[in-house]
């Protein structure tokens, strides 16, 4: 199974980041800048994991989880949040979001990342 993912964030910096380490860990993955694109990119592909900034233009990462809950298709897809500054607790972003997993943009990204992917279990098998 080839393990895809789905970064969505407006941050061009941010996305090429979280791409960049998702693909070495064996990831093909897909961007978009918000969550209307990124609803679109899922009309044809279904990703094995999802990584979604909260704060964008057209459609937040808020909205972009409620509407993949909503399907069949997507609503068991792990989705991790990348937060901005760090105002809120990650206990209370992910119940009002509704994410499986909190990341914060303002510490180390690369090493929170790498532990909400062990944490998810989403890494992909090396057999």
């Amino acid at each position: 199974m080839i393990n895809t993912a789905l970064v969505v964030d407006d941050s061009m910096l941010i996305r090429h980041t979280v791409c960049r380490l998702l693909e070495t860990h064996g990831f093909t993955v897909e961007s978009s800048c918000n969550g209307v694109e990124a609803l679109g990119v899922l009309t044809h592909r279904l990703p094995s994991l999802i990584v979604t900034d909260l704060m964008m233009p057209k459609m937040g990462g808020t909205e972009l989880i409620a509407e993949l809950k909503k399907k069949r298709a997507t609503a068991a897809i792990p989705v991790i949040v990348v937060a901005g500054r760090k105002s809120a607790s990650e206990k209370q972003i992910q119940e009002e979001s509704g994410a499986d997993y909190v990341i914060f943009k303002d510490i180390d990204i690369i090493e929170q990342l790498e532990k909400a992917l062990t944490a998810l279990d989403c890494l992909p098998s090396l057999a």
